[in-house]
């Protein structure tokens, strides 16, 4: 179809041409920041971590009395371990997910700080069986290598050993095996030797860690004490609500005056992520009603555009344009008024990203959002135009040319 007198009609109506590309250009650049956003959030809340989710509940304990807590936390996980179907019983400071993080940063070099913030788990004997975690490097702790009192003094166990995550090991030695390697503590530059690698557990408490510290997870050995105040009970999944029901029961006797609150892991996960599950419905509502109001807007605009030019296509039915010619004219006039849009809006888009990188931590967004915002727009103002399109090429030459 020849384009001149496309441009030239367009040229004529500025204003409604404008107000198009416009509104298709900012619809295009929050498209695909939302779309990218989203993506974000449900990644987020699919991260693996390698730990027995399924079969670990916890029991957060407080109100033990400080000078009497490892005795205590000794007592009731022998009487946990009683329980019928646990399979392993261990007291932790934090679970990964935690809110209430426990970071610090680590580097295997003592003459520079770190840049990331690691989580600091400490845990009681068995409490790698508890977590499930995976060995792929090394040992596990034992029972030498158990520090006493609490975090101030938890790294001076004889040992000083530390386990470390894959990702980690990897990113501190890389090419290297990280067993015996040193590890320093940037505020106080204490060393650990790192004894074992395990499968990346997550961090606990990843939106704050960040892209980077979301898998940097530190484990050390420590003595029940009154800082690793949740209780962990690892059993079969199918046992694991029936456990934890027995658990609340046992400790309720033994512990009157403590507050106990039960939860399984997966309700932990899904609490956490609630946010993040809310904002990617609320982008997603944000997307749905911003199309709908672009589709409304093109459809308008050329409502009242075809009625503007009803005499203009009586003339052209009159000497010889078809039905087709017609529909191919408005949807090449809005095909290239959604290009100027898009190209537009691929601008705006990435300026968008850019600054949302810069102040607020988010990623870079990957190219293909960009095209795939594109086809979403070239694709809603064809079907956008078609209607009105559809009605300008049904007038009969006749009745358009009286009209105007």
């Amino acid at each position: 179809m020849e384009i001149r007198p496309i441009l030239a009609s367009l040229r004529k109506h500025r204003i409604p041409a404008l107000l198009i590309v416009l509104e298709i250009a900012l619809a295009c650049a929050v498209l695909c920041n939302a779309v990218f956003m989203i993506a974000q959030c449900l990644i987020g809340t699919h991260a693996a971590n390698a730990i027995d989710e399924a079969g670990i509940a916890i029991i957060h304990v407080g109100g033990l009395d400080d000078q009497h807590a490892a005795d205590s936390i000794a007592r009731d996980l022998a009487a946990l371990r009683s329980v019928p179907g646990v399979q392993a019983v261990a007291a932790i400071n934090a679970l990964p997910l935690s809110t209430d993080a426990m970071l610090n940063g680590f580097t295997p070099n003592p003459e520079q700080d770190s840049q990331i913030n690691s989580s600091q788990y400490f845990i009681s004997r068995g409490g790698e069986q508890a977590l499930g975690l995976q060995l792929l490097q090394g040992r596990f702790f034992n029972a030498e290598e158990y520090a006493q009192g609490g975090f101030t003094t938890s790294h001076q166990s004889s040992s000083h050993v530390v386990i470390v995550n894959q990702a980690d090991a990897q990113r501190w030695w890389p090419g290297q095996s990280p067993l015996g390697q040193q590890l320093y503590s940037s505020s106080d530059k204490t060393a650990w030797t790192v004894i074992g690698v395990v499968a990346d557990v997550l961090a606990q408490d990843p939106e704050f860690s960040g892209p980077a510290g979301r898998y940097s997870s530190l484990f050390f050995p420590l003595h029940a004490s009154a800082d690793l105040n949740r209780y962990l009970l690892r059993s079969a999944p199918q046992d694991r609500d029936r456990v934890l029901q027995q658990a609340m029961q046992a400790l309720g006797k033994l512990e009157p005056g403590a507050v106990l609150e039960p939860k399984t892991y997966l309700d932990m996960r899904a609490d956490y992520f609630a946010g993040s599950r809310n904002m990617a419905w609320m982008l997603a509502m944000v997307c749905v009603v911003m199309l709908a109001v672009t589709a409304l807007g093109i459809v308008g605009l050329t409502s009242f555009w075809v009625g503007q030019r009803r005499s203009q296509i009586g003339i052209r039915r009159a000497v010889g344009a078809t039905y087709t010619h017609i529909l191919h004219y408005f949807q090449t006039e809005n095909f290239l008024l959604s290009t100027a849009g898009v190209a537009l809006g691929v601008v705006l888009a990435f300026a968008i990203n850019i600054y949302l990188m810069e102040n607020y931590e988010v990623s870079r967004m990957p190219w293909y959002y960009l095209g795939a915002g594109a086809v979403s727009l070239w694709a809603l103002g064809q079907l956008a135009v078609l209607w009105p399109a559809l009605r300008a090429a049904a007038v009969p030459p006749v009745v358009a040319t009286r009209a105007g």
